[in-house]
């Protein structure tokens, strides 16, 4: 006969169930009010949560029993929920006021721009790192940070690897690829190279927290994330986090993607977070003979953008150079910037730029000197200007290996 689930392995699953809200799972905000297993594998929690007809015990059932049932020994899954009582909700209150970020945590981030996607492989993170390089050739101060903490890959797209030092003020620098761009990955902090990521909901809460509250990201314009697929606890702890974001949706034009894609701006809608806008990635390959094909089908970007109401900021075709440039860590928009996807992918950022809110009485910067990093992009039909040197900055310098960051981040189980 097989062992029956214990009631301490199923509030382990429980604390991966995060409340959207306040960022933390329902262990440690200390609404499970009871959970008892039957002889026979029978499951039954009871949470003290809200009135009646409340959206988030919805949502906590739901995930309740799709990771409790998936013990083995769990027979089937039980979820009730009681009124708080006046005590357990002023505990409530004072715990959940540690969800948020502290008071001037992204003082000096002026935008901040979450890619995401409802699936994966539609190239979101080859997007995500170009977009960054993008915004820093458009004169623009630009950081990305690797929010994909399972999947993490933006520091192997903008070729910049190593060990962040830690300033005066115990806050960890950001190390800089080319054009200047911040970037913060979990991958700087991993005792080997491509090192698995096993955490669950709270640990990735705690992880993306510090990132943001931790690391001296200092003056900038745009901050892009790059979010994991769907709208599991990282999207979600976010939203929470960064109120203010806004969401780029990524999709390939096939309808089965498209469809998927709309899930993530439910996501978006529910916390509401503003939708900046739609990219469709991989529109059409062109053959050097100028014959265009539509592999993954044709106008899906513009059907989600249609339906969500929402800008299509570009269509991405789909090119050999953008892949290997990610590969290579040579973001294809500064590596070659009249090439087709790069163009694409300058319009995207082009009309981030042109949304982004103008603070009153600001004045605008003077326009820097020359320095081949805002260089125009050509019209339609004109040639490629013969091969030149690209300006690009210098390899950053990596600082020693830091022992003890304030970035406590829970790398072993």
């Amino acid at each position: 006969m097989d062992a029956v689930v214990t009631s301490e392995q199923v509030r382990e699953v429980l604390g991966s169930v995060v409340d959207p809200e306040r960022g933390q799972s329902v262990v440690d905000l200390g609404i499970v009010r009871s959970v008892d297993v039957a002889d026979d594998g029978r499951v039954a929690v009871v949470l003290a949560v809200g009135a009646p007809g409340s959206p988030i015990r919805a949502q906590y059932e739901g995930a309740i029993r799709d990771r409790v049932g998936a013990l083995h020994g769990v027979s089937s899954v039980t979820v009730g929920f009681d009124l708080p009582s006046a005590e357990e909700k002023e505990a409530l209150g004072k715990r959940g006021q540690k969800g948020g970020l502290p008071e001037g945590a992204l003082a000096g981030v002026k935008n901040v721009i979450c890619v995401a996607s409802g699936k994966g492989g539609v190239g979101k993170s080859t997007l995500t790192a170009n977009l960054a390089a993008a915004l820093a050739a458009e004169g623009k101060r630009a950081a990305a940070l690797d929010a994909d903490v399972w999947g993490y890959s933006i520091p192997r797209m903008l070729g910049v690897h190593g060990r962040p030092t830690v300033n005066a003020d115990r806050k960890i620098n950001p190390l800089e690829a080319a054009a200047g761009v911040k970037v913060m990955s979990i991958e700087f902090f991993l005792e080997a190279q491509d090192q698995a990521i096993v955490w669950r909901g709270p640990m990735l809460h705690k992880a993306i927290k510090q990132f943001l509250q931790d690391v001296e990201w200092g003056e900038v314009d745009f901050l892009v994330l790059d979010l994991p697929p769907g709208t599991g606890d990282v999207s979600m702890t976010l939203a929470q986090l960064i109120p203010s974001a806004r969401m780029v949706i990524v999709t390939t034009p096939q309808p089965a993607a498209q469809k998927v894609a709309h899930r993530a701006s439910e996501l978006a809608r529910r916390f509401d977070l503003e939708i900046a806008g739609v990219i469709e990635n991989m529109s059409g390959f062109t053959t050097p003979s100028g014959e265009r094909f539509t592999i993954f089908g044709e106008g899906g970007g513009q059907l989600l953008a249609d339906e969500l109401d929402v800008p299509l900021l570009a269509k991405i075709p789909l090119q050999e150079s953008l892949r290997v440039g990610a590969d290579e860590g040579r973001p294809l928009v500064l590596d070659d910037p009249h090439a087709p996807a790069s163009q694409s992918i300058r319009q995207a950022a082009r009309g981030l730029i042109a949304m982004a809110p103008i603070p009153a009485f600001e004045v605008p910067p003077a326009a820097p000197a020359s320095s081949g990093r805002r260089s125009a992009l050509p019209t339609a039909g004109a040639q490629k200007p013969p091969a030149e040197s690209p300006d690009a900055a210098p390899p950053p310098e990596q600082g020693p290996k830091v022992t003890g960051t304030p970035l406590s981040l829970p790398l072993s189980r």
